[in-house]
């Protein structure tokens, strides 16, 4: 009988998501892992700098851990939304290894730690910034999931390439011809539904 031991549980699906998100990078250029791909310009590169920059302050400042390297896009100076793209001068290189040292920190934090333990967010409201690890772990498990999905869709706008992981993509099996007729399909269906909505 497995038996359930939630800090652990937590722990793995957080590492899951990371990987999930940090795969997407896999097989591609230099100039694709940056390219904004929707009008806010999501780009898979700056989706990694942003989780990285999210992990560190989480697993660090709120429970009193620092995360020990400057991360200038953070400072009262920077642009906004600085931790959201890669300039030119940050490689993949770089910022992937910021993100597996934030994890080893985040992990070092989460080992540490029990669930309980309680930490400050000092950017959010003050009503809501006492918080506990494993507050903190379900936020940003969430956090890292939700831009797992968004890197999910930048993807597939950059080369088609889609699914869940590198070894179980969890899409339905067909190929190109039955996703192409998929898509006219449900095409077809929203124009009708489209056609049948009441007009004002």
């Amino acid at each position: 009988m497995t038996t359930w031991e939630p800090k652990s549980d937590l722990h793995h699906y957080l590492r899951v998501a990371r990987e999930a998100l940090l795969w997407k990078l896999d097989g591609l250029s230099e100039y694709d892992i940056r390219r904004p791909r929707t009008p806010t310009g999501t780009n898979l590169l700056g989706l990694i700098k942003h989780v990285a920059t999210v992990e560190s302050g989480y697993f660090g400042n709120v429970f009193g851990r620092p995360f020990a390297e400057p991360l200038p896009w953070l400072d009262d100076d920077a642009e906004p939304d600085a931790d959201l793209w890669a300039t030119a001068d940050e490689s993949r290189e770089e910022i992937i290894g910021l993100y597996h040292r934030v994890w080893a920190h985040a992990d070092a934090t989460i080992d540490a730690l029990a669930l309980d333990a309680a930490g400050e967010v000092p950017w959010w409201p003050e009503e809501r910034r006492r918080v506990t690890l494993h507050r903190i772990l379900i936020h940003v498990i969430s956090e890292t999931n939700r831009h797992a999905g968004h890197a999910d869709i930048v993807r597939e706008l950059l080369d088609g390439a889609a699914g869940l992981r590198a070894d179980h993509d969890n899409l339905a099996p067909g190929d190109q011809a039955w996703w192409e007729e998929r898509r006219l399909r449900l095409e077809q269906v929203a124009q009708a539904a489209g056609q049948s909505e009441p007009r004002p």
